[in-house]
């Protein structure tokens, strides 16, 4: 599975992204996959054009600067709206720099297994791994974005830096009309009324779930996927109404129990947050901060 996977890039086209040199007043969304990035890709797009969905899929008004050179879309190109806005799973030491970004940070065990059922169906055929060897094999060894905690500690670093905006997954379901004026502050989109209902709308669940189409990389895996080896029309989507809780994706304890080990290591004895809980709350701490600055 690893081996067809890195296929799916190629070192070409990942070393043309990483040459790219993006402007000032440009937005790059740089979660590590499967933590929202295509959520705010959908926030983003929609400040910046008032809710326009002329699109086939998202990745052509959003490129994926690692992936771009790939399919045949020039990052350098004029976009639709202003600012520009990329999609990257690259880590802050290897992102471009000179631009604004916006990261957002998931929990390590909802992340696997909403990286689980991605690649179920697609990557491999649903139930012939289960989720804790693909914990084990893949999740805990690193996928095509690298490794979970190397990348929330490399964009943790970059906490008090004003061109970067770090968001939390969770909160953003709990509370996406704050996010939504966080983000429209950050890229300095001049937010009204309005304007607000329609990006609520269209970047709710129910609303990306019904136009999945156009969050689900057909135009780009009809291209890798051959290059891959992988069949044509395999099943995976972006965004489902499925729940990471369910029975059939519940992790062991053991599973959990490695994930708290991993996170205790590689980012509670560097930065002192012994869980990610407590990242969260050191998080919504920093954000009243920022807050509190800004008045």
């Amino acid at each position: 599975m690893n081996e067809q996977f890195s296929r799916f890039r190629t070192e070409e086209g990942l070393t043309h992204g990483l040459a790219f040199q993006p402007k000032s007043t440009d937005i790059i969304i740089s979660p590590y996959a499967k933590s929202g990035t295509t959520w705010i890709q959908q926030i983003v797009h929609g400040l910046r054009t008032r809710g326009s969905m002329d699109f086939e899929e998202i990745i052509q008004v959003i490129p994926w600067i690692e992936m771009a050179f790939d399919v045949g879309i020039e990052l350098e190109s004029t976009q639709v709206a202003e600012p520009r806005a990329f999609k990257s799973h690259l880590t802050w030491d290897k992102v471009p720099k000179g631009a604004r970004y916006i990261y957002a940070v998931r929990d390590p065990k909802n992340v696997l297994v909403s990286l689980y059922r991605f690649f179920e169906g697609w990557v491999f055929e649903s139930g012939s791994i289960t989720i804790s060897d693909f914990a084990e094999e893949r999740f805990c060894q690193g996928t095509l974005s690298g490794s979970y905690w190397d990348h929330v500690g490399s964009w943790w670093e970059q906490r008090e830096n004003p061109n970067v905006l770090i968001l939390c997954f969770e909160d953003m379901k709990t509370d996406l009309p704050k996010t939504v004026r966080r983000i429209a502050q950050f890229i300095d989109c001049d937010l009204d009324e309005e304007l607000l209902d329609i990006v609520l709308r269209q970047s709710s669940l129910e609303f990306m779930v019904a136009h999945k189409e156009q969050f689900n990389e057909h135009l780009l895996r009809e291209i890798r996927d051959p290059v891959c080896g992988y069949p044509r029309g395999g099943e995976s989507s972006k965004v489902t109404m499925g729940n990471t809780n369910s029975q059939k994706y519940e992790l062991s304890e053991r599973i959990k129990q490695k994930l708290d080990e991993i996170w205790h290591e590689e980012i509670g004895l560097k930065f002192g947050l012994a869980s990610y809980e407590a990242f969260r709350e050191e998080l919504a701490r920093l954000d009243l901060k920022t807050s509190r600055i800004d008045r």
